[in-house]
């Protein structure tokens, strides 16, 4: 693997671990920094698979377009998607006031993240 892709992991490993240590945390769990970290994971490990197959990487966070891209590294990507807009639906709202996510909404987005998170691994040959 690449240096600067092993970086984009390593990135995209400290957001998951930061995402689940805070869903775990017993005294004042914020479930929206669960959402936002989970949503900075999926986003490293797609840009992480463009660097290591040489694509641009966008100046972008929106998971969809991200996915297109990498598409073009291996089609079988697209099941993703239903995870995806399910980590774009619950981590972007959630930046903004007025709007808070719940455990059970960070419990969802933990759970859609755990197949992206696996299947950018085993692309990039880690997992």
């Amino acid at each position: 693997m690449k240096p600067l892709t092993e970086e984009w992991v390593s990135k995209a490993e400290d957001d998951y671990v930061v995402a689940v240590k805070m869903f775990r945390a017993r005294k004042k769990p914020v479930y929206d920094a669960v959402c936002y970290h989970a949503q900075q994971c999926a986003e490293k490990y797609l840009k992480a698979v463009l660097q290591e197959y040489d694509y641009p990487i966008p100046r972008t966070h929106k998971l969809l377009e991200l996915l297109k891209l990498v598409k073009q590294v291996d089609v079988s990507v697209e099941i993703l998607l239903p995870d995806l807009l399910v980590i774009d639906q619950l981590s972007v709202n959630i930046r903004y006031p007025g709007i808070s996510a719940d455990k059970e909404e960070a419990k969802m987005i933990l759970t859609a993240l755990k197949p992206v998170r696996a299947s950018l691994q085993r692309l990039l040959g880690i997992g």
